[in-house]
């Protein structure tokens, strides 16, 4: 009976606090929504705009996380709780210290986002190389950002770290070189040669043939054959046709229209001597 007494007086305490605790938790809710339309709404806006996926996701994220941070200091003022947090921060001076600390990784990435965001060293889609990592990149958050690497692994790199790595951007400006060696056999007709390739390399569809032109020269007088370096460019806003299949399709037709040309392309030829001091060549 007196347990059920004690309820009973105290009931009025209770009620208080499940109120106090239902509406905290409602109001937490609703800006938790509120932040998740923002965030999405937002990051539309601005793609229409700026045309920029990548700044735009991550502003809309910052607004996001804003909303939350409002929302967080609105239950706390509802629990009631200002005062106390104000008092923790003000007395608790080694506390700040140990916490700041602990989160200075966290803060740290934060800003490298900013900086990402704002410089654009890369956009989404953008194939780069972080410290050895490379990959397709595919949204920049405000700790991290996601790239999908060729073997379709998707790698999470803290933002500090891109910024304090070398990030090689293969596709910001939407050309790309790629290059092969074609060893000749001395004695051939090398201008022919020369004549043969650039006129195939250049009908391969996805060969930029007017800005970036194909070349071809000597590279190197090996042993065995007159090494020629063929280079040409791609353009990687072209999504019709896959760079590998370009240079596939480059290095085929090369080869074709030298073989059709009688041109012959000889493996390493060695050298081999006997004790009597002849010698045969053999390939």
């Amino acid at each position: 009976m007196e347990e059920f007494e004690f309820l009973s007086s105290d009931w009025p305490t209770v009620k208080n606090w499940l109120i106090i605790g239902g509406s905290a938790l409602a109001t937490f809710m609703i800006f938790l929504f509120l932040a998740r339309k923002s965030r999405t709404l937002l990051s539309r806006r601005l793609v229409k705009r700026m045309d920029d996926d990548l700044l735009a996701n991550f502003l809309a994220g910052v607004f996001g996380s804003i909303v939350i941070l409002i929302g967080l200091l609105i239950v706390f003022r509802i629990i009631g709780l200002t005062g106390v947090i104000s008092g923790m921060l003000a007395g608790a001076g080694i506390s700040a210290f140990i916490i700041g600390f602990a989160l200075k990784d966290i803060g740290e990435n934060f800003l490298a986002g900013i900086l990402l965001a704002f410089k654009r060293p890369f956009r989404v889609g953008d194939l780069v190389d972080i410290g050895g990592i490379r990959g397709t990149v595919l949204i920049l958050n405000l700790r991290d950002t996601q790239i999908k690497t060729p073997d379709g692994k998707d790698v999470f790199i803290p933002n500090a770290n891109i910024i304090k790595n070398p990030l090689v951007n293969f596709t910001i400006d939407g050309f790309l070189r790629y290059d092969f060696t074609v060893g000749l056999d001395y004695g051939s007709d090398y201008r022919a040669a020369l004549s043969i390739i650039l006129e195939a390399i250049s009908t391969v569809e996805g060969v930029l043939t007017e800005n970036k032109k194909p070349k071809a020269w000597i590279s190197d007088l090996s042993e065995s054959t007159l090494n020629l370096q063929v280079v040409f460019w791609v353009n990687t806003f072209d999504r019709k046709i896959s760079d590998m299949e370009v240079k596939t399709d480059a290095v085929i037709s090369v080869l074709t229209a030298l073989e059709k040309a009688g041109i012959n392309m000889p493996a390493q030829v060695l050298e081999i001597k006997n004790f009597q001091g002849k010698s045969f060549k053999t390939a």
